[in-house]
């Protein structure tokens, strides 16, 4: 069974740094992408960064350009999401997603269970 399982997120202050993991087993076919999602308190969730597999491409929502990096690392099967310059409006649930690529959320059809991620001083 396929399964995504997120790690990292904690909580740290405006500024501060956070890397998250995304574990991925079970998969029986592959993938074209991993994105990390996230859901600020009273919103809707929405994309942070996309990492296209083949060929690889990192794409990233404009709020976060400059301060996340994804990256993979296909032997550990792990997706990261290094998040610098922590902001407060950063606050939410993050959720990692494997499936075909876009900002969508209908694109993906496996995703993790989340990790709260709290910016707060």
């Amino acid at each position: 069974q396929a399964q995504l399982v997120e790690s990292g997120g904690g909580l740290v202050q405006p500024g501060g740094s956070l890397k998250l993991s995304c574990v991925a087993s079970g998969f029986s076919r592959d993938y074209w992408a991993i994105a990390w999602f996230r859901q600020a308190p009273g919103k809707e969730r929405s994309g942070v960064a996309i990492i296209n597999l083949n060929p690889e491409e990192r794409i990233y929502a404009e709020s976060v350009q400059g301060r996340f990096t994804i990256s993979s690392d296909n032997a550990k099967k792990t997706v990261y999401l290094q998040m610098n310059d922590l902001r407060i409006t950063d606050t939410g649930v993050y959720y990692c997603a494997a499936g075909w690529g876009g900002w969508q959320e209908h694109m993906y059809d496996t995703w993790g269970q989340g990790t709260q991620v709290t910016v707060s001083s």
